[in-house]
């Protein structure tokens, strides 16, 4: 267990960079631009496993940057967070951006053919867009940073919960960035989980079904803001993965009861007349002009995740 001495000392008299070693400095500019200097992109892990949100990711993990995720997480270098953090809050906000643009296909997240069933049997069919700005500041709810649990022995054993303590610091930076943001921390482990370091992907695929739920009252925690899923890193996106599973469920569950509610201020009934909205340019301009962003199951639009790092060939892949 690391001692509060012990702590100060590092973020006072840092000993070399995280990423390289350079000596006195907590990260060289060479391995800060090697962690924050790209645009984030979106990462798509082969295979991808099912019910993965998008997730976008700072920088690949090698080199510089996996040495300084490794320093943080394995051998305590706490004052790596503050920059770790500011790379994890640049893929928040490549996602929220990216939502922006392309908002009404994935608020069909969960839905079919773009219609949600409501408590009374009667049907809505999705017309709104995204509500938002490309910059990712908007008025749509606030952005809860929800961390990827650690398991407890593993907390004990580092003495400290990284990805908690990273997703602290992404939280800060948006602040200061003007998105309303806040840590979430509402997902545990139910069950225990063997180590993943040693298995391939259908082992931790196996080895993490049904293993994470939401804490008692989460849900209303979650209610309207935009989740984001946060992790340092993925690999397989089997963590990921669940962690949605476990969201998206208590979500519909608290929501929704037997059936899945989503309130969108300009809707059409299925079976109802449909709204006449004149010529397509009008029906664009009528889409854009939506004021309020819809929820569905409860949150302001679907899980999405973000990590600071992901492996290389999961930006290789990428088809964007």
């Amino acid at each position: 267990m690391r001692g509060w001495w012990q702590d100060l000392t590092d973020l006072v008299l840092p000993a070399e960079c995280g990423g390289c070693g350079t000596p006195r400095t907590v990260l060289c500019d060479g391995c800060r631009a090697a962690l924050s200097g790209a645009v984030p992109r979106r990462v798509r892990p082969v295979p991808e496993p099912s019910g993965l949100p998008a997730v976008y990711a700072a920088a690949p993990y090698a080199d510089e940057v996996r040495a300084a995720l490794l320093a943080h997480k394995e051998r305590g270098a706490l004052a790596l967070a503050g920059a770790l953090g500011a790379a994890l809050a640049g893929a928040v906000r490549a996602g929220l951006r990216d939502g922006y643009q392309d908002g009404p296909a994935r608020l069909r997240d969960g839905f079919q053919d773009g219609l949600a069933g409501l408590r009374d049997g009667r049907a809505v069919r999705i017309v709104a867009s995204w509500h938002g700005t490309a910059g990712g500041a908007d008025t749509s709810g606030p952005v809860l940073l929800v961390p990827v649990p650690s398991a407890p022995w593993a907390v004990r054993a580092r003495g400290h919960d990284p990805v908690r303590r990273i997703t602290l610091a992404a939280a800060a930076e948006l602040r200061r960035a003007g998105i309303p943001a806040r840590v979430v921390p509402v997902l545990r482990q139910r069950r225990a989980v063997a180590d993943q370091s040693g298995l391939n992907a259908r082992q931790r695929y196996a080895n993490l079904a049904g293993a994470l739920e939401v804490t008692a009252g989460g849900a209303r925690l979650l209610a309207g803001g935009r989740v984001v899923l946060v992790d340092d890193l993925v690999t397989t996106g089997a963590t990921l993965a669940e962690a949605a599973r476990a969201v998206r469920e208590t979500a519909r569950a608290e929501g929704a009861g037997e059936a899945t509610t989503a309130v969108y201020r300009r809707a059409a009934w299925e079976g109802r007349e449909e709204r006449k909205t004149g010529p397509e340019e009008e029906r664009a301009k009528w889409a854009r002009n939506t004021s309020g962003m819809a929820e569905v199951n409860g949150l302001a639009g679907p899980v999405r995740a973000a990590v600071v790092a992901a492996a290389p060939d999961s930006f290789e892949m990428n088809r964007n």
